[in-house]
């Protein structure tokens, strides 16, 4: 007995030991430990798990003294096997001890993240949502917390998600889970207004917040924000064929084999390359095709872009242009994550330029800049605004997932 005793007194002083030498992994522990506590789930290898296959991670972003006040930023991590991407959340805190600000963390994350979840998964009160787009039908429920507010004083709360619900079904497709993430906030004339959905920034949905941030958030010296979560789960299970393993690790030979083409013999190699890397999924190859040089342009050459794709059906003058928008793809944020994760290694500008020049928008920025030019004006890529990115599939049976 004596022995094992010694070897957990050794393990306790190495873990203190640890914690002593970074103050984050104390940290990470207490916001674990308030947590679990708090939700009532069970801890376990450096996570909470929740019913419902839910499991919540947290990372220590920063943690600072100013002024004998605990400054914290917790990263909340919330995965699912239903989950495309894990739900990633940052929440601000502060306090007079660390114990403070770990408890303030979560309370944030519990009334503004958790509650949503917790709703959808016991169906309390949930708004039915219809979609439509594409001549393709889902039916999905939406749950709805109420707002989160920092520094708001004498105001009654507003569902912010109120100000965007026409616009809402424009930007569900096919998958089981998405979550909107509104977030306001305001000090003297500097505003902050974003919109994400499952992560990704929507850019056309903050003009519906511009006038209520102006006009009913304080205008004194006080920093005020405001932050709601929805969820919505589709009420039918996730039929795609594929998922996103296989489009990142088609993309990323993809991208490779692009950087070497030099004919348009390599070219049609390529593509039947990949259709094999796709499993035969020719929609999903021309996809990965179509848009990796369009993502490389958005992200290398400093258009603005809109949140809108515009798909081209039918030939000559019975051609037609249906909109939808880019989180109605799934396959476009994965072939982003790809193409982010190819710049991140800083391949040369050559290499980059290879694929930039495929990109139907390259050109056409180019066609403008040299307008401009000819007409004596002078043009920047950050002075174009393109709503969306038009693309056109060859074969028939084509269905957006």
């Amino acid at each position: 007995m004596g022995l094992f005793k010694k070897k957990n007194n050794q393990k306790e002083e190495a873990a203190a030991a640890a914690a002593a030498a970074d103050p984050k992994d104390g940290m990470k522990k207490m916001v674990l430990d308030e947590l679990n506590a708090k939700l009532n789930g069970t801890l376990y290898d450096d996570c909470v798990i929740m019913p419902h296959g839910f499991t919540i991670d947290v990372q220590v972003g920063r943690l600072e003294d100013a002024d004998d006040i605990k400054v914290l930023q917790i990263i909340f991590i919330v995965r699912h096997d239903d989950f495309d991407e894990p739900l990633i959340e940052p929440v601000d805190a502060q306090g007079r001890s660390e114990e403070e600000a770990a408890k303030m963390a979560v309370d944030i994350f519990n009334g503004g993240v958790w509650h949503p979840l917790d709703q959808s998964m016991t169906k309390k009160n949930p708004q039915h949502i219809s979609v439509d787009f594409l001549r393709q039908h889902y039916d999905f429920d939406m749950y709805c917390q109420s707002v989160v507010r920092i520094g708001v004083k004498d105001k009654q709360p507003t569902m912010l998600v109120n100000f965007i619900g026409q616009e809402i079904p424009k930007y569900l497709g096919s998958k089981k889970y998405y979550w909107l993430r509104i977030y306001l906030a305001k000090y003297k004339e500097k505003q902050i207004i974003e919109v994400r959905l499952n992560g990704s920034v929507l850019v056309e949905l903050p003009k519906y917040f511009k006038e209520y941030v102006e006009k009913e958030m304080s205008a004194d010296d006080t920093f005020v924000s405001e932050k709601q979560y929805a969820i919505f789960v589709q009420r039918e299970e996730d039929q795609c064929p594929f998922d996103k393993e296989l489009v990142m690790s088609a993309a990323k030979e993809t991208i490779t084999s692009m950087v070497a083409i030099r004919s348009k013999e390599e070219y049609i190699e390529m593509s039947k390359k990949l259709e094999e890397l796709t499993g035969g999924d020719k929609n999903l190859a021309a996809e990965i095709r179509v848009f990796i040089p369009e993502i490389f342009a958005k992200l290398t050459l400093g258009y603005r872009e809109g949140d809108s794709l515009f798909l081209l059906e039918g030939e000559g003058d019975e051609q037609q242009s249906i909109e939808f928008k880019k989180t109605q793809l799934r396959s476009y944020f994965y072939l982003q994550q790809a193409v982010l994760e190819y710049l991140s290694t800083k391949p040369s500008q050559e290499d980059v330029s290879r694929i930039v020049t495929n990109s139907v928008a390259f050109r056409e920025l180019r066609k403008a800049l040299e307008t401009a030019k000819e007409n004596d004006k002078e043009l920047k890529p950050d002075d174009l605004y393109v709503p969306g990115t038009s693309y056109k599939i060859g074969h028939e049976g084509y269905r957006v997932w």
